[in-house]
């Protein structure tokens, strides 16, 4: 049975953007980086969704999703102060 939706390209590399935005070194982390870190992983997630992935990808998935959330809020805590 083929899946309802085509392999989003930007998922595939949903680690990588993962990493970038929350190993970011630089004082200032980019606000769309996390963005399209976060818009990845929600890809990712949707496809595992429709085509039954692992266990541990979909954990690691939550797990990635849970983090980039508290980015966004630290970084919303940090503009505004």
């Amino acid at each position: 049975m083929e899946a309802p939706f085509p392999p989003c390209v930007i998922s595939a590399d949903w680690k990588s953007l993962y990493r970038a935005a929350v190993f970011e070194t630089n004082s200032g982390i980019d606000p769309r980086l996390v963005a399209q870190a976060e818009k990845a992983v929600v890809a990712r997630a949707r496809e595992l969704f429709y085509n039954h992935g692992s266990l541990e990808e979909k954990e690691a998935l939550e797990d990635a999703l849970y983090a980039l959330h508290a980015l966004k809020t630290a970084l919303q805590n940090t503009e505004a102060a």
